[in-house]
């Protein structure tokens, strides 16, 4: 079959046309349905092959689980567009823009991807070559750990967290802001911001039992 298939794609005669016209569209129909029945050999499919014929292709029809076919995705424009959407209709696939939480889910890998992005800068039109993509990343990378005050991270740089330095910094501008509200209370109708960091941040959060775990495994 796969030298047929490959021979009548290749050849250029009237038989190999028809040939490709025939192809073409029980392809097309195995696309679209999912399946392709040669009703004349399913006619003969008891003295064909044998009496218990239908009964297996019964059989195997009801084993099937017939969930719909689903499409999770992002919400973003290139999977609402028009022509996506016919197209997954016409192939029985349903579209869904809420993509349920699973485990590799990484936000924080999108977040620096959002950074990325929108920073001032962005090559927009693209580079010229792999070279200059390495040198613009670089900076790019330079500029985050070491430059980039963090929202995540309460307005520390990277470098700053994972040196070690967070904790003195973030000591200093509480102690600035307790100072301000002190000297001039009525500037402050609450308390001073929030300036403590989480010890542990997790990908997806986990249960007291899975941590103490993961703790006795890493010590």
């Amino acid at each position: 079959m796969d030298v047929i298939i490959a021979v009548g794609y290749r050849v250029n005669s009237k038989r190999a046309t028809q040939f490709r016209i025939w192809a073409t569209k029980v392809l097309k129909e195995y696309m679209i349905k999912g399946f392709v029945l040669d009703d004349e050999r399913l006619k003969q499919g008891e003295k064909v092959f044998n009496k218990d014929y239908f009964k297996e292709l019964l059989e195997r029809v009801r084993s099937i689980d017939m969930k719909p076919l689903v499409l999770h995705s992002d919400n973003f424009s290139p999977m609402k567009g028009a022509t996506l959407l016919e197209t997954l209709i016409m192939l029985g696939v349903m579209p869904s823009n809420s993509r349920p939480r699973v485990s590799n889910d990484n936000a924080y890998a999108e977040a620096i991807f959002k950074t990325l992005k929108y920073r001032p800068g962005y090559p927009r039109k693209g580079l010229a070559s792999i070279e200059d993509a390495r040198t613009w990343v670089l900076k790019f990378a330079r500029w985050y750990n070491k430059e980039h005050h963090h929202s995540g991270l309460n307005f520390l740089t990277p470098e700053q967290r994972h040196s070690g330095q967070g904790k003195a910094v973030l000591a200093n501008r509480k102690a600035v802001y307790e100072a301000a509200k002190l000297k001039n209370p009525n500037r402050w109708s609450r308390n001073i911001r929030n300036w403590d960091l989480e010890e542990r941040v997790w990908l997806n959060p986990e249960n007291e039992e899975s941590i103490e775990f993961i703790e006795e495994i890493s010590s």
